[in-house]
Formats: C-alpha cells, structure tokens, sequence
C-alpha cells in the first residue's frame, strides 16, 4: 500500500486545472476584478451530501457561508447574542419567549413569528433529527406577529444557545415545497444562495436587504474540492482567495502570510463499534485504546501543528482540563495472542481532512502491532456517512467540534453517545452514560454543569467508546495582505462574513 503522503503529493498541475474548470464556470468575474475588490472566490473542503438542506451537515456549510441565520448567535465565548431575535426572556424552567427583529427574507417574505414556528416544527420532524435536537424536543407558538413562545420537553438552560445552531436556521414559508427544504434565496443571510452544482460548486450573491447592512463583497463564488492539496495550490496559484483547512502538510509550504493558524474545539477520535463485531467485546475495545501512540500522531502526521490526546474535550475547552477526572468502569485490554485470534476490522475514515487517511495508515500499523488484522475503507465523506451512522464499519475516524452544536458539550455528549443519540457512530448504549449526560443537561449553573460534563466524558472513556487522538488546530488559507474579515472561528460556525473583502 502507497503511504498517504506519497498519495497526497498529486501531480499540482493535474489537480489545479481540475479545480479551476468548477471556478471558471461558477464565476461571474475574472481573476483581476475579484483582486481588485470583487468577488469572494472561496474553495471549501466538504461538499454538499444532503442537498443543502439544512437538517445535516451542510447547514454547517450555509452559516459558514453566511447564508442562514437562527434567532441567536453566538460570540466568541459560546454566549448567545441577538440575531432574528432581538430578546429573550425565560419565562420558566421550560418555557421562553423572543422577541424578533424587524427583518425580511431574501425573496421578500417577512421574517414573522409565523415563519419561525414553521421553521422549528420543520426541524423537529426532520428525519434524521437535527443532532442539535438530540437531547430535547422544542414546540413553537407565535404570540402575535413579533413574538415567539418556545416550550422545551425538560428544562434546557442551553435554549439560547440552541437556537444558534445552524440546522434550526429560520427560512421563509417558500423553503418548504415539494417534501424538501431548500434554503436557495429562502434565508436571511448577507449572502444569497442562488445555484447549485451539485457537489461541485455554488453561487452567492449579496443580500441587499440584508438587516445588518450589505456586506462588503458582491458575491461569492464557491468551490468544493476534497483533496487538501489541491485547495493549498488554489491558494498559492491565486485561482481562489480563501482556501478551507489548509492541509498541515502544505502550511509550511504557503508560508505565514497566507496561514493562519488558532486553537479548536476539535478532537479527532477512533469511535469502536460497541454494538457488534469485535469491539462489542469490552477487552479488545480497551486493547485497542492501549495500541494507541498520540505523540507519533502529532509528531508524524500534524508536524506539531496539533495536540496530544487529553480527552473527549481538549485544549480549545479551556475548562475541561481543571474538572477532568479519570475514566471510570474501563476493562482489562485483552492480551496480544487474544487480539489476534479475532477476524479482520474494518477501520474508515474520509479525505475530506487531508490529515485523517494518514492518521489511519499509522493508527492501522499501531493496532496490527497489538495483533489486530485491520482492512482500511477511505472515501469521501458523502459516501462514508450513512454507513458509519449505521454502525457498519468497526472503527471510524473522525474529526469531530465538541462544541458545534450548542457551544456545550452536552449536545456533543448526548448526540454521540447516548442510546437516542442521532450521531452515535460507536452506536454506545450504556445507562451510565445516559444518567450521567442527562445529569448535565438538567443544570442551569455553569460551573456545576461543567462538572456533570466531565464526569459524563469519565463514562464514555471508561467504556472506550472513542479513543481520542489528536486534538486540532486550525489553519485556514488565505493572503492576510490581500483578504480582510474571515473569521478565524474555534466553534467553525462562520467563515465568511458580511465583512469579508478582497482588498
């Protein structure tokens, strides 16, 4: 088997004509005009796998994209601030009531608190469930044409911040036609959705009745491409000004003004599969977490550029590290002549992240030395997705924000590892963990909920669930003399911005 990085060394020539046909025909600008002060020309690593609709991961793509918006949003420090709602008020343990701006979707519509309910109760019916809504279920009255009364099935201190997430976006009553949600020129965003090529590319252009002013870019067109590489040398050959995620193997090689690289929420774990095949074995889930080698994984594959395992929750949770106790009930790891004797494991990841197929190279030749026999599947993420949800894969890497869905980690708690949770690739189901989530999710103080979290994220190490590998840091691409107003966001919630321009 060739090594990943030998892969990842394409021919740039091959790759960058590949990347520029998608650009070319998505533009409405040449190259000068958009250097010049025109539009935004950005390739992003993960293409659409749910037709933009807003129920899955691509309505991480759309807020990153500044197209969608909910009635919150949230700050540097995961606190919620006024979107479509202007206020808010917590009438009592389950129930709230917003207050929304004077504002109006971008085919005209009026963003009313008739159009917000239709949008919450759309997205609790959502099939999947949003994960976002993993842990409680919301219901949605309009009290009057301003207001919206919210009543959440338990006590949820977190409402807010739920409500920034990206799958409960507000769009108007034209999204929903036809059995499907299409955010196209439905949404509030300074940026409009107007084509879509499939997985290849995507065409923004300003919102001018935007509620926060015009953005500063008249457009933006999008290009989604997978291989890392290839955005790097997209960045470096000046066919785009922004290049999503920066393989760490090209940081280096752009150089620091075009790098910039801050902390994360992000934790790259191997989930095992807990239900069936070998690792429903406690003992070899536990001879898998003990072949595990963090260091040679920041070392070997991030060049630094990242840091070793600490837990679920790592540097980019400030907190967790103070409240962190040790992993609790974990078995005895089976002995290396027990390993081998069971049947081959199907270890997958995606090239989405260029750093993940080589972090599943090292991490098969880690657990082959313990005496596993490990068959690799690596794909793009689109096609990988549905399967691992479905538990069909043994292990799964992943690169997963802890705080993508609320800002706390308890949504990332219950969507990952309870019984109902909607993303639970390990597919664990432990009462335990059940309790000890629901434990935090029922708190309103900050801190003590902190303290639930950590005792929560001690159940799911002790079941070996996840091993974590690698917590992340982030490198997004672009000229810093050239480009101004990217978000740089911990979260990963916002990348372009009203304010984002080509100078």
């Amino acid at each position: 088997m060739p090594t990943l990085r030998s892969r990842r060394r394409s021919p740039l020539p091959v790759i960058a004509a590949a990347l520029l046909l998608p650009l070319a025909a998505c533009s409405s600008s040449d190259g000068d005009e958009a250097s010049e002060g025109g539009r935004l020309r950005v390739v992003m690593a993960f293409p659409p796998a749910q037709a933009m609709s807003p129920y899955g991961d691509d309505a991480v793509t759309l807020s990153r994209l500044a197209v969608v918006e909910g009635l919150t949003t949230l700050d540097e420090n995961g606190a919620p601030q006024p979107a479509l709602a202007t206020s808010w008020k917590r009438e009592n343990d389950t129930t709230w009531t917003f207050t929304l701006r004077d504002a109006v979707f971008q085919d005209g519509a009026t963003v009313d608190a008739e159009a917000v309910v239709r949008s919450l109760t759309a997205a609790g019916k959502a099939s999947p469930l949003p994960r976002v809504l993993s842990d409680t279920r919301l219901t949605a009255t309009a009290e009057g044409a301003d207001t919206v009364r919210i009543v959440t099935a338990h006590a949820d201190p977190l409402l807010p911040q739920r409500l920034a997430n990206p799958s409960l976006t507000i769009l108007s009553a034209g999204a929903y036609k036809g059995g499907k949600v299409d955010p196209a020129g439905h949404a509030t965003g300074p940026f409009t959705l107007t084509d879509v090529k499939g997985a290849v590319a995507a065409t923004l252009e300003r919102n001018a009745d935007y509620w926060g002013g015009k953005a500063k870019a008249p457009g933006v067109d999008v290009t989604f491409v997978a291989d890392g590489t290839a955005r790097a040398n997209a960045l470096r050959t000046n066919a785009v000004d922004v290049a999503e995620y920066v393989p760490i193997s090209q940081a280096s090689l752009l150089g620091d003004g075009f790098v910039h690289e801050f902390p994360s929420a992000r934790t790259n774990g191997l989930s095992l599969n807990t239900d069936h095949g070998v690792f429903a074995d406690p003992a070899m889930r536990a001879a898998a977490r003990e072949a595990i080698d963090s260091k040679a994984l920041v070392d070997g594959v991030y060049e630094g550029r990242a840091d070793t395992a600490r837990g679920l929750l790592g540097p980019g949770v400030p907190w967790a590290a103070k409240d962190r106790t040790d992993p609790t009930g974990r078995a005895e790891a089976a002995p290396k002549d027990e390993v081998a004797k069971t049947k081959q494991i199907v270890l997958a990841t995606y090239t989405n992240r260029p750093e993940l197929p080589e972090v599943a190279t090292i991490v098969q030749q880690q657990l082959t030395k313990r005496g596993f026999t490990v068959k690799q599947v690596v794909r793009d993420y689109a096609q990988l997705e549905a399967d691992a949800l479905a538990g069909k894969y043994d292990a799964f890497i992943q690169a997963r924000n802890t705080l993508l869905d609320t800002a706390d980690p308890v949504s990332y708690l219950a969507s990952d590892f309870t019984c109902d949770g909607s993303f639970n690739i390990s597919q664990l189901c432990d009462p335990r963990v059940d309790a000890a989530v629901a434990e935090a999710a029922s708190l309103a103080g900050t801190e003590e909920r902190h303290r639930a979290e950590m005792t929560a994220e001690a159940a799911v190490l002790g079941a070996d669930a996840l091993v974590p590998l690698v917590h992340e840091r982030f490198v997004q691409g672009y000229d810093g003399d050239r480009v101004e107003g990217v978000a740089l966001d911990p979260m990963e919630r916002t990348l372009i911005t009203a304010d984002t321009r080509v100078g």
